[in-house]
């Protein structure tokens, strides 16, 4: 199974330009069997042209679709779709179960969430989780990372969360994450960087499993279609 990660930023690269189909193209080659992404707009504002983002790299693609919105907002005119932001999970595989929590918050920062994806793999359903944790606030990070880590401990298939977690995973308010499940890069190369993307500095996109699942490749790819570079991790299951 390949996973991928990917911070898309609704659609924006790094010089500024709305081109979701750069998004699609980067996506098609990464071959994922499922992809994790956040920052994704579902109609959500004029900076994505209204578009359901979601929906047209699910269609382009020819993936299955689970989204979970962090915020959902009233439409700008009466009786249009409502205005939604958050993650989506694209799979190559049929998805049979699906799950969006709201992560806590305790301060005036913007709302984050969880997505659960039960994917069936022939024989075998994995849980696929992707979330985008807080970026500026540090109490409220480790708020959120310790509200994923119980909801993910609790599970009841193996698992892989595939995140933006605004850390780096060694960081103290991931910790209760590190308790429940293995970062994967430890079969990578490099540095796994992946932030900003003309010039990575931090390792915040990760792919993290439960020990049901072995890692046998880890990469970082380099992009300009985001602000982030995606993360690939190819799994035995």
């Amino acid at each position: 199974m390949r996973a991928v990660t990917f911070n898309i930023h609704h659609g924006v690269s790094t010089d500024g330009q709305l081109d979701l189909e750069r998004i699609q193209s980067l996506i098609e080659e990464l071959r994922p069997d499922v992809a994790g992404l956040q920052e994704v707009d579902r109609r959500f504002a004029e900076r994505s042209g209204f578009v359901d983002q979601a929906r047209a790299l699910s269609r382009r693609l020819s993936m299955r679709l689970a989204y979970g919105a962090a915020l959902d907002l009233d439409p700008v005119e009466s009786g249009q779709p409502r205005r939604k932001y958050g993650n989506a999970v694209l799979s190559r595989f049929p998805i049979v179960g699906r799950q969006n929590t709201l992560l806590p918050r305790t301060a005036a920062v913007e709302p984050r969430a969880l997505l659960r994806a039960t994917v069936q793999l022939d024989d075998e359903r994995v849980d696929v989780y992707v979330t985008h944790l807080e970026a500026h606030d540090r109490a409220q990070r480790t708020l959120q990372a310790a509200a994923v880590a119980t909801t993910i401990a609790e599970r009841g298939a193996p698992c892989v969360l595939v995140a933006d977690l605004n850390a780096e995973p060694d960081d103290a308010e991931i910790a209760a994450i590190n308790a429940v499940l293995e970062d994967a890069w430890r079969v990578g190369r490099g540095t796994g960087r992946t932030h900003p993307a003309h010039e990575p500095r931090r390792r915040i996109d990760v792919v993290m499993h439960s020990g049901e699942l072995r890692p046998t490749s880890a990469s970082v790819v380099a992009t300009t279609a985001s602000d982030h570079r995606p993360v690939i991790v190819d799994f035995d299951v």
